[in-house]
């Protein structure tokens, strides 16, 4: 293996109690070239993603001991590492359920690997570092944003204060904001952000709409609905 391929090996946590699966993951993720550790009951599962340095973190919803949710609940609250989460539930609720909770993808059952692949690729490109000379700073209305931080403030009187955004939230809301005053759609936004492309009942980036609008003060004014094309950052106070 060369130098480059050493830099770009990832270390994947998958939870998960099929075994079966596990270790077909892990035979998968090693032709590729990644290290896939796999743990089979939520308990463990979280004290692994708590104490581990890995990349990403695949999640299942139906675990023993701990459920898929409560393990991503624990872990947000300590850990920003990303997360997809596997569901063999049809019901958009259920997928809902895990974007709420702060998952960074999902991916139903059964899944193609090369697809998984994929969508790890596409969320840890959004994740990753991006000069501030490349991307300068924002300022509109009582929003600010810091790109080589990634950090949001509101500013309010006198004072501003921290906006707690995750990863996607601020990606969302920095392409927004880039684009103030014009109509951007979910379209476009699906294939920036999300990698794919956007079908009509797919809730996941309402559900990241409806998270930002809820932080930011005023959010609903803010973030204006474009109703069946797509949403506008208006700056408005």
């Amino acid at each position: 293996m060369d130098q480059q391929e050493k830099q770009s090996a990832l270390s994947l946590l998958l939870i998960d109690d099929d075994e079966e699966l596990c270790a077909m993951m892990t035979e998968f993720f090693a032709l590729a070239g990644h290290r896939l550790e796999s743990i089979h009951n939520g308990r463990d599962g979280l004290t692994h993603a708590l104490n581990g340095a890995h990349d990403l973190v695949i999640l299942d919803v139906m675990l023993p001991v701990l459920n898929g949710v409560e393990v991503l609940k624990q872990l947000r609250r300590r850990k920003t590492v990303p997360v997809i989460m596997l569901t063999a539930r049809v019901e958009p609720q259920d997928r809902i359920l895990g974007l709420d909770t702060g998952a960074d993808d999902y991916l139903p059952k059964p899944f193609d690997p090369d697809e998984l692949l994929a969508r790890i690729r596409a969320v840890l490109r959004r994740n990753r570092f991006v000069p501030a000379a490349q991307f300068p700073d924002l300022a509109l209305g009582n929003i600010r944003l810091n790109a080589a931080a990634r950090e949001a403030w509101a500013e309010t009187g006198s004072a501003g204060s921290p906006v707690q955004l995750t990863g996607m939230e601020f990606d969302l809301l920095e392409m927004l904001m880039r684009s103030a005053g014009r109509v951007v759609s979910r379209e476009e936004i699906t294939a920036a952000l999300f990698e794919r492309e956007a079908t009509p009942y797919d809730r996941f980036l309402d559900v990241h709409i409806s998270h930002l609008r809820r932080k930011l003060p005023n959010g609903q004014k803010l973030i204006r609905t474009v109703r069946g094309v797509g949403y506008m950052f208006t700056g408005a106070e």
